[in-house]
């Protein structure tokens, strides 16, 4: 017999603020397992075009090495692309299309390359690498450079110099993801040139 003002509700059975209740921390929770996926995706990915970089970067100093040649890796940091260049006999700086892993690369979407070339908390004073042979040898000099037409004009000589000696300039290259939404994380990795091969990759950070 029930008692006055006492209401039964069926066995086993919820309430509906029960059911919203638990409604809502189930899409918290799918929302939260969502984005850590997604996260730990676009970090991987990054790590992976650090590595791929960093390989190159190994194997363009062996060629250059073996070859005798002098090498360099040039950096579009508003096309977000990057190349390994060789210095032909006549002083030119040519791409390298019979090696196609040295060819111009595209960074994949929302990727974009930062460069330092100077400042380096860690570069010492005097390091293996020489910067008076720029102009030297590597005829990276603006002197004499003419202006005419576009087809006339020798593409930019590269940032980065890796030598026939193993010697390379030193650097540090950011790979940056910045995340497209207010909430979401945004991922770096560092690779630093410290005057020869292998460069040193930190990440992420």
């Amino acid at each position: 017999m029930l008692k006055p003002g006492v209401l039964r509700t069926p066995e086993g059975g919820f309430t509906l603020l029960e059911v919203i209740l638990v409604m809502a921390i189930i899409g918290l929770v799918m929302a939260t397992v969502q984005f850590t996926i997604f996260s730990k995706d676009i970090s991987r990915e990054i790590e992976k075009e650090t590595q791929r970089l960093q390989a190159l970067f190994s194997l363009a100093s062996d060629y250059a090495v073996i070859n005798q040649l002098e090498m360099g890796l040039r950096i579009d940091d508003e096309e977000q692309t990057y190349e390994f260049v060789k210095l032909s006999d006549d002083e030119k700086w040519l791409a390298m299309d019979d090696q196609e892993h040295f060819a111009l690369y595209q960074l994949p979407e929302g990727l974009s390359l930062e460069l330092t070339l100077e400042g380096l908390s860690w570069q010492e004073d005097e390091g293996l690498f020489d910067n008076r042979i720029f102009d030297e040898e590597l005829s990276v000099s603006s002197d004499g450079v003419q202006i005419g037409n576009e087809e006339d004009e020798e593409p930019d000589p590269p940032q980065i110099f890796i030598l026939s000696s193993g010697e390379i300039t030193p650097f540090e290259l950011r790979l940056d993801y910045q995340g497209q939404d207010f909430d979401e994380e945004s991922f770096s990795f560092l690779l630093k040139g410290i005057d020869t091969v292998p460069l040193v990759r930190e990440g992420p950070i």
